[in-house]
């Protein structure tokens, strides 16, 4: 296998971490893909505390006018400290307060992200937005901020194994990472990819790589593509579907290696669960396979970067329950968290009650908060919501690190992620409920409840807390100890998303339709 055959394997901390040789990087049989915009960084290098406190500065307002990446910044805290003027109310059937309205394909799971006057979504080809491709593929489309306008779109056929590693229908749910006029993301075929942010409407194949299928003006144009399947035998279960994290010239995701079509055997417990790719060339430069063969059913989360009492370091959340938390440069690991009782015992179809990790980490200084969960498919189960401790952490932190707990009945499984303001924490659970809690003691202040099952995560924007719902119904409230409903709006159709504000305006996406949504002045 080609992992093996590029790779030194080194064991830490009881997981094989792959390391590429210095030659291996120089000499990779053409492999070698090197992003223009991205020449001139230091590789080795991840950026520091300085990096993750741009991407949260209020300060410079013009930088901070973008969502460049799921959760925002590497932080992954869904919280939007520079947006103002974002409407509280709207209308989907009378157009209030709806700047414009794009079509999408007929499922859409990924948050937009946005940068430079474009939006980036994932989807699935239903819509035909270009009528010569046809059939079932993974999507990415890029819209004008300005009108809605589609510019292009990045289209990848489906797998041949099937649902497997591929699930019909479900198109890209990855969302994409936005740097230096290129776009990360993972496609629904285990690839990692760097796209040009023009795709071909600019007239040109940028980049190395000359292989797409698909070359009219409203087709992406790929920079370079890391096949992780093909590369190095990562079994993606059910569907890829990482959010990218770039830091420094560093790339992490989650690679999805998962279970076989039976729910039991792990075909290739080896291949790597977690990885880290040179930005430029599109190499990898690190991976650990850490969950092996604890790994429960899939690993649909995401990573998170921040630094603990000076010592940098990027989380995974791990298919087999646990946070492993590594050096960003080497894959060193520095220390691990199991998020569920010891007691728990894992069974088929979400019997039982130990559970895997969808939703991502939030890292704010040294505190790390996480919860797990478990396919939707599953249904309801009790959840667990940690606040860790990382000053200091070095191997197995179960329980000392454990700041403060809160599950059992009063919190169930959730695919969330919490945004975390003012001392309070917002995070939903599958079943629908969203509660507030005390940052510090993780006591709760008020639950609200959806009535219908949430698969997105609570966002604090310009004061207000939104969420939408399977249902389709997008409620705001204030941002506060006390409970007040300010609005609640049906979007018509589910909302398996999170909204997203840049520039004063909000972007929802539905199953559907992307929108925009401003205040209309008279």
């Amino acid at each position: 296998m080609l992992l093996f055959a590029a790779a030194l394997v080194a064991i830490a901390g009881g997981c094989e971490v792959f390391l590429l040789h210095e030659s291996d990087s120089a000499d990779s049989e053409g492999k070698s893909k090197e992003a223009p915009a991205a020449a001139g960084k230091d590789v080795k290098t991840p950026a520091g505390e300085a990096s993750a406190k741009k991407t949260d500065s209020k300060k410079d307002a013009k930088a901070a006018q973008s969502w460049p990446m799921w959760g925002g910044q590497t932080s992954r805290n869904m919280v939007n400290s520079f947006a103002t003027g974002v409407p509280s109310s709207w209308d989907v059937a009378s157009g209030k307060n709806i700047k414009w309205a794009a079509p999408l394909g007929s499922q859409s799971y990924g948050n937009p992200s946005i940068a430079d006057g474009r939006v980036f979504v994932g989807t699935n080809n239903e819509g035909k937005r270009n009528p010569d491709i046809v059939g079932d593929k993974g999507n990415i489309m890029c819209f004008s901020a300005a009108d809605g306008e589609l510019l292009w779109q990045a289209v990848h056929d489906k797998l041949s194994q099937g649902r497997v590693n591929d699930w019909p229908e479900q198109g890209i749910c990855s969302s994409p990472v936005i740097e230096d006029g290129v776009i990360y993301y993972i496609s629904n075929r285990c690839e990692l990819v760097c796209a040009d942010v023009d795709g071909f409407l600019d007239g040109k194949n940028d980049g190395p790589y000359k292989d797409e299928k698909y070359t009219s003006k409203i087709d992406g144009d790929f920079i370079w593509v890391l096949d992780m399947l093909n590369e190095f035998g990562v079994f993606p279960h059910n569907l890829a579907t990482c959010s990218p994290l770039v830091v420094g010239d560093l790339v992490f995701l989650i690679t999805s290696n998962g279970v076989e079509r039976d729910h039991i055997a792990i075909p290739n417990p080896r291949a790597p669960s977690f990885l880290a790719v040179n930005k430029k060339t599109g190499e990898m430069e690190w991976g650990s396979n850490a969950p092996g063969d604890g790994i429960l059913h899939g690993q649909w989360s995401c990573a998170t970067y921040g630094v603990a009492n000076g010592v940098p370091q990027v989380l995974f959340p791990g298919g087999d329950g646990w946070l492993y938390s590594f050096k960003p440069n080497d894959g060193d690991l520095l220390w691990k968290f199991d998020l569920n009782p010891k007691d728990s015992k894992w069974e088929l179809g979400g019997l039982g009650t130990r559970n895997n990790i969808i939703s991502t980490a939030v890292m704010l200084g040294d505190l790390v908060y996480l919860a797990v969960g478990q396919d939707p498919e599953h249904g309801e189960g009790i959840g667990h919501l940690y606040a860790i401790d990382a000053n200091g952490a070095a191997g197995d932190i179960t329980g000392k690190a454990k700041v403060w707990h809160y599950g059992g009945e009063e919190f169930k499984r959730t695919i969330s992620t919490a945004a975390v303001a003012d001392g309070l924490l917002y995070i939903s659970d599958l079943s629908g409920f969203l509660h507030c809690l005390d940052e510090k003691t993780g006591k709760p202040y008020w639950v609200y409840d959806m009535l219908a099952a949430v698969w997105g995560s609570p966002t604090v924007i310009d004061g207000k807390v939104f969420l939408g719902d399977e249902d389709g119904d997008v409620v705001v409230l204030e941002h506060g100890k006390k409970m007040k409903v300010i609005s609640e709006t049906n979007m018509d159709n589910s909302v398996y998303t999170t909204p997203v504000a840049v520039d004063g305006v909000l972007y929802i996406a539905n199953r559907t339709t992307l929108f925009a949504i401003e205040e209309k002045k008279n």
